[in-house]
């Protein structure tokens, strides 16, 4: 089904989105590079607008979100499209192809989600987010309305563009941004973007809403200390207990380069932990991802996988004052 898109302005005989910083020039009947949004008599519609491919009750550690709402579950949901062509998507068959999906309308989402027991709100994941942007706004406004502290969380590339991002920052709790790599070359060549718009993302969200930040390393290609150690610095820069989660790549989609090594995983966290109080390891078995005060060790949320024991009853260590910045 058609509808109504947002960010776009007449290009001479054509139309430019202005949704993401591809900008794409679109003439009629085109569509965008991430599949969903077309120019149909000369105005800009989405074609994934309420169009749900996947839907599941996950623990909010799965996003990751390690200090938003630790040992609570949200009810993720995403669609089809993606405007990033990562050459080791893992969710490739929803994100570079038009799924199967169910029109889910966003009145009937948020009676779901608000149904739910021990349910902290919506997390919109799985594929991109932000090019399902029309849904996403109407969705996350009316749930406010409904339920002032029903949450909203994106799990986004944060491929977006300022003024919308701006826009839809209100009504946003909680963000996991993508950080692929420090270099453009990285973005260009095995992403299909650019990293300029994703630090302003990262830049703009932080202070807003809370935020963590993913790298996936992938082997000799960005898990380098120096680019770890620019990450890390540039994150730091911004807020020192923004947890950085470093995940391990495995083989997936078009690339099928050998895991990243185990001792460069390790590296890399105490690499990062110059610069940040919080950094985590993922896809990764047998290591502790439980987290620390960073003043005086303490133990305060104990993960066993997605299994989590907090042992906090606000954002401050009980027992040395440090201020963690975790939401409870």
């Amino acid at each position: 089904m058609l509808h109504d898109a947002l960010f776009f302005e007449e290009y001479k005989d054509k139309i430019k989105c202005l949704l993401c910083p591809h900008n794409c020039i679109l003439a009629e009947g085109q569509s965008g590079l991430c599949s969903v949004r077309t120019n149909k008599d000369g105005t800009l519609k989405t074609i994934n607008y309420g169009e749900i491919t996947a839907m599941a009750i996950d623990p909010v550690e799965k996003k990751p979100l390690y200090h938003f709402k630790p040992g609570k579950n949200v009810l993720s949901v995403g669609s089809f499209g993606c405007n990033f062509s990562c050459d080791f998507c893992q969710n490739y068959s929803i994100a570079q192809y038009k799924a199967n999906s169910q029109f889910l309308s966003p009145g009937e989402l948020i009676k779901k989600c608000l149904d739910l027991e021990d349910n902290v709100g919506i997390a919109f994941t799985y594929n991109e987010p932000s090019i399902w942007y029309e849904y996403i706004y109407e969705t996350s406004k009316k749930l406010k309305e409904a339920d002032p502290h029903a949450c909203v969380v994106l799990v986004t590339n944060g491929y977006i563009e300022t003024e919308p991002l701006l826009e839809l920052l209100p009504y946003i709790d909680a963000m996991n941004i993508d950080l692929k790599s420090f270099e453009q070359s990285y973005y260009k060549k095995i992403c299909g973007g650019q990293l300029e718009p994703v630090l302003t993302t990262i830049e703009n969200a932080i202070g807003k809403c809370h935020v963590e930040i993913t790298t996936l390393l992938v082997r000799d290609l960005n898990d380098s200390k120096e680019e770890v150690e620019k990450i890390a610095f540039f994150l730091g820069n911004l807020d020192k207990n923004a947890p950085l989660h470093l995940s391990r790549y495995f083989p997936s989609y078009k690339m099928d380069d050998p895991p990243t090594k185990l001792e460069v995983m390790l590296e890399s966290r105490d690499i990062a932990k110059k610069y940040l109080n919080f950094v985590y390891l993922g896809n990764m078995s047998n290591v502790d991802t439980s987290t620390y005060c960073p003043e005086c060790e303490k133990l305060l949320i104990k993960r066993n996988g997605f299994f989590t024991n907090n042992y906090m009853e606000s954002n401050i260590c009980p027992e040395c004052g440090f201020d963690t910045g975790i939401l409870l």
